[in-house]
């Protein structure tokens, strides 16, 4: 028995604590849910961008027609299209069209992705196909043979029929129908190696965490949801997939945040995003939600003083986000809350035993919300997804490499991470994948990088002479903007602990102490900072 070695009590709390609630999906495929929207609805403004609008009606009749595209081109149920685009109006057109192919969408913004990584994107998804648009095509790399470019622009795609018309082309239906357990969309996180790993979510997932509550937000019909996040990163699933099955109006916004969320009802966000945000200007905002990486507690104060503040966690495998919490002020704790409906959350410790309500150990996730794995890299799959003995069958979890505890009233508590994996701006960055990319660098012989705030990288190199412009774009060559340190100190030596391992805590006093000394160093005439703080921009995303 998996849980033997527990007392009595512990045994019940942990299903107590850990087992989210049982209950009913409306619909597994999410798409059906947007669908049915614009049945009931049609006039409805689904979506608005920089002054231009389109209603569901339209919107699910340009995804019709890119879906029969697509199946012409070839695309089957399983199968993978590129949907590499900038946030757009086209962008959903995609989206939504892959979907009712019975595709999953595999998304990159074509804007600040690197041309490596979009071929390591489409040679490691499989995709027959990608779409774009057409401003963004020569930034594609190009298709190998049988591969299929469409711009999502085309006037076959946007056009409309006049009124009375009837569209020439006959409805054309998957091959099969599509199944709960294909996949809806693939997403790409950084891995050890430098390369980007594939995570393969189902419908079955997404609909589990959109579909229900507290994971629906509470959107409903003409309520205005910000879309403000990269479409790469798994939380912009949950701002225009939650938008669009319930009704509301995505608001995608254009290079201003805050212009996007001053007119909003829904904000999903990251902290780092919400931080630029001022509560006092959105007055209409009455829901938040944030994850993606620790949220600090003046933070979400501020934010459940005027709305309904969910704090919620969850990596890219787990769906989203696998557990969630409404948070109050007079809260004693800033917790992430209990296992989302149909979910499950277990504490182990390092021989995956169930440990004792209280202790540390490292959470594990269940229940629906696991994915069905990464793409083409059978070892990390066996590293982090496991049978699930809790849950018994055929069930799997995955080892989430957080640290958590629960709390005598269970919730759980985040207490970081098992390893060097850490979240820059709200999307996950392994820094030995840098360092690798630093590494190779001519003259580089050892490389560190560590995580200096919510919004930047530092990384150390030596010897002293390595160029660090030159290192710099090195990493951005090949890596997302995120990735990219937005300092690189050269060193003569990287100082040790005494167990041989890199003193990391005495690289930061290091350049915490060589930015003071610049600054008691001014060039005449002004202030000289130390180092040379190249700000990443996201451009125009």
């Amino acid at each position: 028995m998996p849980l033997s070695h527990l007392s009595l009590q512990d045994r019940a709390l942990f299903w107590q604590f850990g087992q989210g609630p049982d209950v009913p999906v409306p619909d597994p495929l999410v798409h059906h849910a947007v669908e049915r929207q614009a049945a009931a609805a049609p006039d409805a403004v689904a979506a608005e961008h920089q002054g231009t609008t389109i209603t569901y009606g339209e919107l699910n009749r340009r995804a019709d027609r890119l879906a029969a595209r697509l199946l012409r081109a070839g695309v089957r149920p399983g199968d993978h299209v590129g949907l590499f685009v900038r946030r757009s109006i086209p962008m959903l057109v995609g989206l939504l069209g892959t979907l009712k192919a019975g595709a999953a969408y595999v998304p990159q913004d074509i804007g600040l992705t690197p041309t490596a990584q979009l071929r390591h994107v489409i040679r490691t998804a499989g995709t027959r196909v990608v779409l774009t648009q057409s401003e963004h095509t020569l930034r594609v790399p190009p298709p190998d043979t049988g591969h299929r470019l469409i711009t999502l622009d085309d006037d076959d795609l946007t056009s409309l029929p006049t009124e009375g018309q009837v569209h020439p082309e006959r409805p054309v239906r998957p091959s099969r129908p599509v199944r709960p357990d294909d996949g809806c969309y693939v997403l790409f996180t950084s891995g050890t190696t430098g390369k980007p790993n594939g995570v393969k979510v189902t419908h079955r997932n997404v609909a589990n965490i959109l579909l229900t509550e507290p994971g629906d937000l509470g959107i409903r019909p003409g309520d205005r949801v910000a879309q403000l996040l990269n479409i790469a990163f798994d939380m912009a699933a949950w701002e225009i997939l939650g938008c669009l099955a319930h009704g509301g109006t995505l608001v995608v916004r254009g290079k201003d945040v805050t212009t996007a969320a001053r007119t909003a009802d829904v904000l999903i966000a990251t902290p780092t995003v919400l931080s630029g945000i001022d509560p006092a200007g959105c007055p209409r905002v009455r829901t938040v939600a944030v994850a993606g990486e620790p949220c600090p507690r003046p933070l979400a104060d501020a934010w459940a003083r005027r709305s309904a503040f969910h704090n919620s966690c969850g990596p890219t495998e787990t769906t989203i986000v696998n557990t969630m919490r409404r948070h109050h002020v007079d809260d004693v704790l800033l917790t992430i809350g209990r296992p989302t409906p149909n979910n499950t959350v277990y504490v182990l410790d390092e021989h995956r035993r169930a440990l004792p309500i209280g202790e540390v150990g490292e959470m594990w996730a269940g229940g629906d919300c696991v994915s069905a794995g990464y793409l083409d890299n059978e070892a990390l799959n066996a590293e982090r997804y496991a049978p699930d003995p809790f849950l018994g069958g055929e069930h799997r979890m995955f080892r989430t490499r957080d640290l958590g505890r629960w709390t005598p009233d269970g919730e759980l508590e985040h207490l970081g991470r098992t390893d060097d994996q850490v979240k820059v701006r709200g999307f996950r960055v392994e820094l030995d994948s840098v360092s690798s990319v630093l590494e190779s660098v001519a003259g580089c012989s050892r490389a560190v990088t560590l995580k200096r705030d919510a919004r930047s990288l530092i990384s150390f190199v030596c010897p002293a002479d390595v160029d660090p412009d030159t290192a710099r774009r090195a990493v951005a060559d090949v890596l997302p903007y995120y990735c990219v340190p937005a300092t690189v100190l050269p060193v003569a030596a990287l100082p040790e602990t005494d167990r041989g391992k890199v003193d990391r805590a005495a690289l930061l006093r290091l350049a915490a102490e060589r930015e003071e000394a610049a600054r008691a160093v001014p060039v005449p005439g002004e202030g000289a900072p130390l180092l040379p703080v190249s700000a990443v921009r996201e451009g125009a995303a």
